[in-house]
């Protein structure tokens, strides 16, 4: 059976396509073979964040109409053969597609994806109410911070009234020295305000720019970062691996003690 999930926000700006590029990628490191649908038309990333920007020939919007097959429209990825991506279109807007035919479309994967993860567009009008037509389950990406954390509840209420009841929480860009001294919500405040399980906690981490701006998800790193190992944690755990959630605080605190043996001796 095929698992169809949404990653979604609500809010912009949350690190949404971050996360489904490094889960996508962690999935197919598993050995799974993943569908990455880009449903965010009009203004799409995904295909920069995997660094498959200079191989798309035709989106999800010519296999609507006919002009090209599924298969033609797909790109696969040369660093991970068990990774697809179906790109959307850059000069089309949302409206241009509708949710009985992503529905079909997805349908369509189905049958030769394990997973199929959908990159939802941030806001709740046409583009996520396509993200989410054929979705089965959702990732909630947030940050720590209450615009986005509401934002987050909005989209939960919405995810359920359609049908969509395997929801799970993703909190990006955490910084524990700034939890530490409450200066930012922790991961446990943000889960009494969601009410929602937990599947992910994501570090705030330079290297992700980095990542992105190479096209390079973190997952492939051959020096592992905190959030490279934290989206491999989450594809395992999405594998159904019961996986520890890190200590951030502990790792924190580590690298201020190895920078102050170091200045202090």
């Amino acid at each position: 059976m095929s698992r169809i999930i949404v990653t979604t926000s609500g809010k912009g700006g949350v690190g949404k396509t971050t996360v489904t590029a490094n889960i996508g990628m962690a999935l197919a490191r598993l050995g799974r073979k993943v569908v990455l649908v880009d449903a965010d038309f009009g203004l799409r990333n995904l295909d920069l964040l995997l660094g498959l920007e200079n191989r798309v020939v035709y989106t999800a919007v010519e296999v609507f109409s006919g002009e090209c097959r599924l298969e033609q429209a797909l790109v696969r990825d040369k660093r991970e053969s068990g990774l697809v991506l179906l790109p959307a279109a850059q000069n089309r807007t949302k409206e241009a597609v509708n949710p009985d035919q992503m529905k079909q479309l997805v349908a369509d994967l189905t049958k030769v994806y394990d997973y199929v993860v959908i990159d939802c567009p941030a806001g709740i009008e046409m583009g996520f109410k396509n993200a989410v037509a054929a979705a089965e389950e959702a990732l909630i990406v947030t940050t720590p911070e209450i615009a986005a954390v509401r934002d987050a509840d909005r989209v939960v209420g919405l995810l359920e009234a359609q049908g969509v009841k395997r929801i799970h929480l993703i909190l990006n860009r955490l910084r524990p020295a700034m939890v530490q001294v409450n200066d930012m919500m922790s991961v446990q405040d943000v889960q009494e305000l969601l009410a929602i399980p937990l599947i992910g906690v994501v570090p705030e981490d330079e290297r992700v720019i980095v990542s992105t701006n190479r096209g390079e998800p973190l997952v492939l790193a051959e020096t592992p970062s905190m959030a490279g190992i934290a989206f491999d944690n989450i594809a395992r755990r999405l594998e159904g691996e019961t996986v520890e959630f890190m200590d951030l605080e502990a790792a924190q605190n580590g690298l201020f003690s190895r920078i102050r043996n170091w200045l202090f001796g």
